[in-house]
């Protein structure tokens, strides 16, 4: 196994300074265990009880799963591409509602895994899915019942009985009427779906119709996170996100898939800005030409608008150092899983 270092920094000018990370999103790693629960809502009627719970986004990948999520928050917290697979770990984002919390977990989509990477994200959003109090299945309105949706259904009884799972057909702009008609008939005559709703998850529509079911159908219960945070994940995590996902938009084929980012290094600085170094691990030494680009073309480029994102989003500089590194077997390692928040035991070949 090869373990080549560039030092591909792109720079103080394709990089620059940030924050906002958990420190500014909330916790680091806030979740139902260490969360203390807020306080109820200051516009909410005192006799009127908080809600709150999790909601965990089902379905085949580039389902909208993580478009919805970002239009249900009114934030970006998960990637975003044309490509497949681009989620990884589960994701979570928060969104208010009247006196109601609702927790968004963003899963990987389901799909047949192939390598021990898949098979850890498949089960991470069936494991997802499971722990919830409310399941969304979503559907590609033009795409219908595909093999893989078929797949998904058949596992849906497998979910608690009592978990309430409401069908979401997204894209609805993209079909007539009369087929969307048609296609929640047959979705709802396959599985006992406790409501169904049309979105389109881009454009908004439909959605807040959804978002008010959603807050009076969750449980009565303290807040689990601070009223303004908005995500669940550390700000590391969540800067090694946003430059996964400029490289996944820049590159093509399968190099996407083959590569992970981790966020090394964080330093605050006295200025308020923030130096962040993150290593790119690729597969294979001719995938590192590729990334790096000619002249280091394609790295700067990853650097300047990853480095403009994350200074949007915290509200502050950022200085972003990357680096690319040949790990042939980094998908077989454990620790790299740890940083992408996934069970690598998960990824235990269990057919054989």
């Amino acid at each position: 196994m090869t373990d080549d270092t560039a030092s591909d920094d792109t720079g103080p000018e394709a990089t620059g300074p940030e924050n906002t990370g958990p420190e500014n999103t909330g916790p680091e790693n806030a979740g139902p265990e260490s969360t203390t629960p807020a306080e109820p809502a200051p516009g909410a009627a005192p006799d009127q009880p908080t809600r709150a719970g999790f909601v965990a986004l089902i379905g085949e990948p580039n389902a909208g799963k993580s478009t919805l999520l970002n239009q249900m928050v009114g934030a970006k917290v998960s990637i975003v591409t044309h490509k497949v697979q681009t989620t990884r770990a589960r994701i979570r984002g928060i969104a208010m509602h009247g006196p109601a919390q609702i927790v968004f977990v963003d899963t990987p989509g389901i799909f047949r895994p192939r390598r021990r990477l898949d098979r850890s994200m498949v089960a991470a959003a069936w494991g997802g899915a499971s722990d919830a109090d409310i399941v969304l299945l979503l559907i590609e309105a033009h795409r219908g019942v595909t093999d893989g949706v078929q797949g998904i259904m058949g596992q849906l009884a497998q979910l608690p009985k009592a978990t309430p799972v409401a069908l979401i057909i997204n894209k609805i702009d993209r079909v007539k009427a009369e087929t969307l008609l048609a296609l929640s008939q047959q979705l709802n005559e396959a599985f006992p779906f406790t409501e169904t709703f049309m979105i389109s998850a881009e454009r908004g529509h439909g959605c807040q119709q959804l978002r008010g079911w959603l807050a009076k159908t969750l449980p009565e219960s303290p807040w689990l996170y601070p009223e303004d945070q908005i995500a669940d994940l550390p700000m590391r995590m969540i800067a090694a996100e946003i430059t996964r996902e400029k490289l996944t938009l820049r590159l093509h084929e399968e190099i996407p898939y083959q590569l992970t980012v981790e966020t090394e290094a964080w330093e605050e600085k006295t200025d308020g800005s923030a130096r962040i170094e993150q290593v790119v691990y690729v597969a294979r030494q001719g995938h590192k030409g590729i990334v790096l680009g000619k002249g280091g073309e394609t790295i700067k480029a990853v650097g300047q608008a990853s480095r403009v994102e994350l200074e949007e989003f915290m509200g502050r500089r950022v200085h972003l150092f990357l680096q690319v590194r040949v790990r042939e077997n980094w998908e077989n390692e454990a620790e790299r899983y740890d940083e992408i928040g996934l069970n690598y035991r998960d990824g235990d070949d269990r057919s054989k």
